[in-house]
């Protein structure tokens, strides 16, 4: 356990500290909100190859649903031919199913790291954590353009954060023509709902999360959640096949 906790520490808590003290010391303005949000594009642009290749594989795979649909129809009574068949689909389309899901998993010890980063980190005693380069920051305005003390609940940046959440949770899962030929029977009309429900739910679910966190993370929510809306812009308009 103790390897693991050294492991988060060097690898990603301490770089992601000092990125987001070396920020707040060279740009202009010394405004910590601004830190966050370069940080965050930052970060965001590391990932985006991989978030790209995800974006990708799920439109792929959204056009794919009705010929799924077929050979789960045609194969119903054979298990093992339709996955088969399935798997074929994907071969040809070159999809990883599990690909969609491998951006998730590093996002998540990513924003584990900031979240105590922005909890805890800015605390005097985290300050022996700068690396040898980093200059001590002193004394650190929190305030955000002058108005939002980041170090602190914000309920309007955080009602923001949830809007633009359910926002880009409606960007995805991008609609084909053949959805509305599909038979209505009982398991797509759950499917269909709970998809409808979906950015419903989680926008709630963020701003209740939100409402016990530095606003720090909100900002860090919506920047991401907003990088998010413009690749899925991009890709679905601009990065199409030759």
């Amino acid at each position: 356990m103790n390897f693991l906790i050294n492991a988060f520490n060097t690898l990603l808590y301490q770089p992601l500290f000092n990125a987001l003290i070396l920020l707040y010391e060279y740009l202009p303005g010394h405004d910590f909100g601004v830190a966050v949000i370069v940080l965050t594009i930052l970060l965001r642009l590391l990932l985006y190859p991989l978030m790209a290749q995800a974006i990708r594989s799920q439109k792929t795979l959204a056009d794919l649903q009705p010929k799924i649909k077929e050979a789960k129809e045609r194969f119903k009574d054979n298990q093992e031919r339709q996955m088969k068949e399935i798997m074929s689909l994907y071969k040809d389309k070159k999809i990883n199913p599990f690909s969609m899901f491998l951006p998730l998993l590093i996002q998540l010890p990513v924003l584990i790291a900031l979240f105590w980063v922005f909890k805890n980190g800015l605390q005097s005693e985290e300050i022996t954590m700068l690396y040898s380069f980093v200059p001590h920051p002193g004394q650190i305005n929190y305030l955000f353009l002058g108005l939002i003390n980041l170090s602190q609940v914000n309920m309007p940046l955080a009602v923001l954060t949830s809007i633009t959440q359910f926002f880009q949770l409606k960007t995805q899962n991008p609609k084909t023509g053949t959805q509305k030929k599909e038979k209505k029977d009982s398991m797509s009309y759950f499917s269909q709902a709970s998809k409808k429900q979906m950015p419903y739910f989680f926008s709630a679910f963020t701003f209740i999360f939100l409402l016990k966190l530095p606003a720090a993370i909100a900002l860090y929510w919506m920047v991401t959640s907003l990088f998010s809306i413009i690749q899925q812009h991009v890709l679905n308009n601009y990065d199409r096949p030759k």
